[in-house]
């Protein structure tokens, strides 16, 4: 997969700075200690802040966990402002140069991230934000504004150097970045990408439009897109959780129709295979669950969520209590949990009357459109036999350090703007400009404004299950999997989202003619229509990124919204391994308590393993060192403990099986490596349906031509293969074989991280270390096969990003740990305390009342307005 913002791209850059501060360092201590400890910032104390109408108090408790106090919302959101840019300042700045295509002004020129900044500016996130800013209520705007401010009354009174450490070790080889003031469009911006990783940054129509031409249809769907295994792996909504009177099981879901013959690429892959924050393609994901209280020791519901995203340094999440009395005539904002550094309100928490968590979605909400230019006029494309205007934007890409910039014109059409164009000659690394040839418009919902801050501020309000459902009703992108549980004892669940729906003949799995409406969405399924459930008499719900419905489901949407569109969300989900495992686990371990849940939290099992393992029984093995290593193999557990031999053997018998049944099938030298299989539960279901078809083409190997090689030989080669590698990674004794010495989280901050300078590097990285669970396992480390010789093959890549627990009947005893630290300061004590607990899966307290957040500070910054 592709290392867009990792790799050797920051390793240019940034060649020469051991050389440099060194040097420095030569010069005197007093550089050093004010490069390093410049930036922390005041946590005790009082401070003066121009733009705040009242005081307000900030405490802290021993993890950094900031609660804030205040008498008006305006003053609540300036001081979230103020703190998280205290804290995550870097974070803040350089996830806005992502969302904006502004990688290069940071990072200087490299043309692997300038094609990443011309993909950006070519979907135009950064307009959308400020479409979205203009198209917000009054309300909206002026809590954006008040966060704004509030990052702007720390940031720009401070000097870079007393902002952040990379900004001074940047100065020192040349790239001065200018601190720009924060708007509310940065916040926003915040949402696209977001939104971008949680749905296109995985699109598989491209890959599958090429395995079509490569293998053909059946191959390709088995292993691609095999069926969603409906009746055997639990739905998030149930049957029994809505009226299936007379219905089918069809809905416009069958078939495979509007299939488009011809490979249509989409030229440059920079769009494709930008995972730029949350981790690299199916293997991220998320677990949450809410039980009743007839399910709990206590009576009273619990609720569970653990979002599995890409590994990084500081967390992606920042955990924060926000308090202010009644304001404005609305009641009490009284809320904690978890937000991202950008944006102000509680994404994932509690308040005083309900909790929530979500999990990705993940329903088809964008499609590729092949474009006909007219020859006469590149500005013009074919549209019902005439030919329409494209309007034209200008871009202009500059980049630290240097003078030179490249200017881009992006062609936009009604489908959606053209991605392809702008491509860079692979010789000169100039620009090319329009492409005519092949151009590819991608519609795509979160490039129209929405309103997911409104979303949000009202979500933290939500005093009840109707107040919840109505705030949901403004969440647009990306659609999210909502659990809910209150202090009266309800739970419920609640998926959002603008959610298109399409003609009969388009299945939304491949390229499709933009020259033609009969390929155009067709509406969007009403946000009444959407899966809800609420109290369901089996006790709990929990989702875990897989399908949601059942297929009876989309009759019911027939029967409702009219016969004929294709109305199924995706066909795409996660295949149900975790939600199967929490499932079992739910049933097995009431009633449930905090323990209960930690022991799901920290669950390893691999179902997948536990299909695969019954195939290694028959197979004959003429080698007895094998033969004896494949029967203690068979005593496994399916646990992926860190301490586990077994598991060690089993993901490099995984990893060769990968290559064996599906990777040496494709040979064309132009379908990326990023798009081979690499394990991820979309290769576990394909597996476990291919073993029972032992003489599947896919078992036959295609690098031996006179022979056509069965399921057990593949098998057994594939576990020799493993051995061997097991062998030469860890030694010959298997008794001292460690999953955790093969499965290991690496915490990298960017771009210092991976600059490729040592000295560098262990300033501001941690790691690595040896941590348990797998791929598709609820204890969510995931990890690919790789086809990158600078990557490990287990390397964790993405992980369960925080996990919580919150009991509804007595809110201060719910518990919470997120993955590295609060800080993003790589000197402050709280950038890598949260590490090590983490990774044992145990919490802290989630505070909650003010007298418990004052037994608990340990540091107090009072903020009073400036004098006049």
């Amino acid at each position: 997969m592709a290392k867009i913002l990792t790799g050797k791209a920051f390793r240019i850059a940034l060649v020469l700075l051991a050389v440099v501060i060194i040097g420095a360092l030569i010069g005197g201590g007093l550089f050093f200690r004010d490069l390093t400890r410049g930036p922390l910032p005041k946590h005790d104390g009082e401070l003066r802040v121009a733009g705040l109408h009242d005081t307000v108090e900030i405490l802290r408790d021993e993890w950094g966990v900031p609660h804030i106090y205040a008498a008006n919302m305006h003053d609540l959101l300036f001081a979230q402002g103020f703190t998280q840019a205290q804290d995550r300042w870097w974070q803040m700045e350089f996830w806005r140069h992502i969302g904006s295509g502004r990688i290069g002004e940071i990072t200087g020129r490299d043309d692997e991230l300038l094609e990443v900044d011309i993909a950006i500016r070519s979907l135009g996130w950064q307009r959308v934000a400020e479409q979205e800013v203009e198209l917000s209520d009054a309300e909206t705007r002026a809590h954006l504004q008040a966060f704004a401010d509030g990052v702007n009354a720390y940031v720009m009174e401070r000097s870079p150097g007393d902002l952040a450490l990379e900004y001074g070790v940047l100065d020192l080889v040349g790239k001065d970045i200018e601190v720009e003031p924060w708007t509310p469009a940065d916040s926003l911006v915040w949402g696209k990408v977001m939104a971008w990783d949680l749905g296109p940054a995985w699109n598989t129509e491209e890959t599958r439009s090429t395995l079509y031409e490569l293998l053909g249809q059946q191959m390709t769907d088995q292993w691609l897109t095999p069926p969603w295994p409906f009746g055997e792996r639990p739905t998030i909504v149930q049957p029994e959780d809505f009226d299936v009177t007379g219905a089918t099981g069809g809905g416009g879901a069958d078939g495979e129709t509007g299939m488009v013959a011809g490979h249509a690429s989409a030229g440059s892959d920079a769009w494709q295979n930008m995972s730029l924050v949350f981790g690299e393609g199916r293997g991220i994901g998320s677990n949450n669950w809410v039980v009743s209280g007839n399910m709990t020791e206590s009576g009273m519901p619990l609720l569970a969520n653990d979002p599995h995203l890409g590994i990084q340094l500081p967390s992606i999440w920042y955990e924060i209590g926000l308090h202010c009395p009644s304001d404005n005539g609305q009641g009490p904002f009284d809320v904690t949990g978890f937000t991202f550094a950008t944006i102000p309100g509680i994404v994932i928490g509690h308040n005083s009357s309900i909790a929530w968590g979500m999990t990705n979605n993940g329903p088809d909400v964008f499609d590729l459109y092949r474009i006909t230019v007219n020859p006469e006029n590149p500005l013009q494309y074919g549209w019902n036999g005439e030919w329409r205007d494209m309007s034209v934007r200008e871009e202009t890409i500059r980049f630290a350090g240097g003078k030179k910039t490249v200017f881009i014109r992006i062609r936009d059409t009604h489908l959606g703007p053209i991605i392809n164009d702008n491509e860079l000659d692979e010789e000169t690394g100039e620009v090319l400009g329009f492409n005519n040839e092949d151009p590819m418009a991608l519609r795509w919902t979160a490039l129209e404004p929405g309103m997911i801050t409104r979303s949000i501020l009202a979500l933290d309000r939500a005093a009840n299950w109707e107040e919840f459902r109505s705030a949901l009703q403004y969440w647009s992108v990306p659609s999210q999997n909502f659990v809910y549980a209150d202090i009266e004892g309800n739970i419920g669940y609640q998926m959002p989202g603008v959610v298109p729906y399409r003609a009969g003949n388009h299945s939304g799995l491949l390229p499709v003619p933009g020259w033609t409406d009969e390929f155009e969405w067709q509406g969007f399924i009403p946000y009444e229509s959407l899966p809800s459930v609420f109290n369901p008499q089996r006790g709990y719900i929990a989702t875990a990124n897989q399908a949601v419905v059942p297929m009876e489901y989309y009759d019911m949407l027939a029967e409702e919204l009219g016969e004929g569109p294709n109305y199924v969300f995706s066909r795409e989900w996660d295949y149900g391994y975790r939600a199967q495992r929490i499932v079992e686990l739910l049933e097995q371990e009431a009633p449930h308590s905090f323990d209960t849940f930690q022991r799901i939290q920290a669950d390893n099992k691999l179902i997948s393993a536990e299909e695969v393992m019954p195939y290694l029984v028959g197979p004959r093995i003429d080698d007895p060192g094998l033969a004896d290593a494949r029967d203690w193999f068979l005593e496994w557990d399916y646990q992926f403990d860190a301490d586990s031999p077994q598991a060690a053997l089993y993901a490099q018998f995984w990893a060769s099986l990968m290559d064996g049944l599906f990777n040496d099938q494709i040979v064309d030298e132009e379908f990326e490596d990023e798009n081979k299989a690499y394990g991820s539960d979309r290769d576990m279901q394909a597996v476990s349906l291919l073993l029972q078809d032992p003489n599947n083409i896919w078992w036959d190997d295609a690098a031996t031509e006179d022979e056509v090689e069965t399921r057990d030989e593949i098998l057994i080669r594939s576990f020799g293969e493993g051995f061997d590698n097991t062998v030469a990674a860890l030694g010959k004794k298997r008794d001292k074989w460690r999953w955790g010495d093969l499965h290991r989280a690496n915490f990298v901050s960017l771009p210092l991280g991976d600059s490729g300078t040592g000295f560098v590097e262990r300033r501001v990285n941690r790691g690595p270390f040896a941590v348990s669970g797998t791929t598709a396992a609820v204890n969510n480390t995931f990890w690919g096969v790789s086809h990158d010789e600078e990557d490990e093959d287990f390397e964790v890549r993405a992980l369960p990003s925080m996990r919580m627990i919150v009991d509804l009947g007595d809110l201060p005893q719910s518990v919470t740990m997120h993955t590295t630290g609060q800080s993003g300061h790589p000197y402050s004590s709280h950038y890598a305390d949260m590490i090590d607990p983490w990774r044992s899966i145990e919490y802290h307290p989630m505070l909650w009342t003010r007298q418990q957040v004052e037994e608990a500070a340990v540091a107090r910054l009072v903020l009073n307005p400036a004098e006049e």
